[in-house]
């Protein structure tokens, strides 16, 4: 049987699911920074690394928290970012680019593409904490992950 060779986007796919285990485990333990905080939630950087063999380009996890009821207010997010979330704990309501609000559950994941407008972040439960973790693939020298917008 003929072994079928692995493209690079798979490879990278395996990737960014490796870092995201990686990033949770650590983010338990109470490491990264924290960037901003909405009501009731809390964004923290967790993990940050250029990219080898593509110049310019950085690697960034954001893990999210938010308490019963918490939010994000609307934001876009920098025109170099493409984003990829996964979603841990509970059910997360969000709506990208005006588009319909959908509850994310464990799990579930999403992507962004660079310059989207994120209108809806926030815990769909009233009771229960929840987490997302959001990897950025952005420009080395971004520092702003997100710009607040009027919805």
């Amino acid at each position: 049987m003929k072994q079928i060779q692995t493209s690079r986007p798979i490879r990278l796919l395996r990737f960014i699911y490796t870092l995201a285990a990686c990033i949770l485990i650590e983010a338990t333990v109470g490491a990264g920074e924290g960037i901003a905080a909405d009501k009731n939630s809390k964004v923290t950087l967790v993990y940050e690394h250029a990219l080898p063999n593509v110049p310019g380009k950085s690697i960034k996890g954001v893990l999210v928290e938010y308490g019963p009821g918490g939010t994000s207010s609307a934001h876009m997010h920098p025109k170099s970012a493409f984003i990829y979330a996964t979603f841990s704990k509970e059910a997360i309501r969000s709506s990208v680019n005006n588009g319909p609000v959908v509850t994310y559950r464990t799990g579930q994941s999403f992507s962004e593409m660079p310059g989207d407008r994120h209108s809806v972040s926030e815990n769909a439960s009233k009771t229960e904490p929840a987490k997302l973790l959001a990897v950025f693939v952005v420009d080395t020298d971004e520092k702003e992950l997100t710009t607040p917008y009027e919805k």
